[in-house]
């Protein structure tokens, strides 16, 4: 299977499936689940604390792969949050959430503070999560880099967002899991 695409400087997305031959076992489990990222972050931390660290929040642009894939037109604006997923203080994971304001239907997401956002999405009954795409760009809002990005489309009702999550270096080493 031709893996060149897993080498591109600028972030494209692919199903997951197309990236399970170029990633090792113990990414896959990560990459693929389809359960709370929180709620395995909080497993793998082994007692040590998980915090969320809130690092932007405002109504924005996306970027043009977010854009496209929530549907929206040139210019429209969204509410864009970002955090960083951190077992003792250190980083893991950093995401980036994105909702169309048309797609707010009146949650009110920006009282989450440092709350994760994963953490009320799974306790919807309804909650319906699309396919996840893989990337290995970088997150463009954080500095720390990292082997794979994931997202996909949570929707609850007539709200909808789209989730990206990017798993660092520094849970690599914690976890001692492999470059890909």
């Amino acid at each position: 299977m031709n893996t060149a695409w897993l080498n591109t400087p600028w972030r494209r997305w692919y199903p997951a499936a197309v990236a399970r031959p170029a990633m090792s076992h113990g990414w896959w489990a990560w990459v693929a689940s389809r359960d709370s990222l929180t709620a395995r972050l909080i497993a793998a931390a082994d007692g040590r604390p998980f915090r969320v660290r809130l690092l932007d929040q405002r109504i924005g642009r996306p970027g043009n792969d977010e854009a496209q894939a929530l549907g929206l037109k040139p210019r429209e604006r969204a509410w864009l949050r970002e955090v960083a997923l951190c077992i003792d203080d250190r980083p893991w994971v950093v995401a980036r959430s994105v909702v169309p304001l048309a797609r707010l239907h009146g949650q009110r997401l920006d009282r989450l503070g440092e709350r994760s956002l994963g953490h009320w999405l799974f306790r919807q009954p309804d909650l319906e999560r699309g396919p996840i795409e893989v990337t290995r760009a970088t997150a463009g809002f954080h500095c720390s880099h990292g082997p794979w990005g994931r997202r996909s489309m949570f929707r609850h009702g007539r709200f909808a967002v789209l989730v990206q999550e990017f798993f660092l270096d520094t849970m690599a080493a914690e976890l001692r899991l492999p470059p890909c």
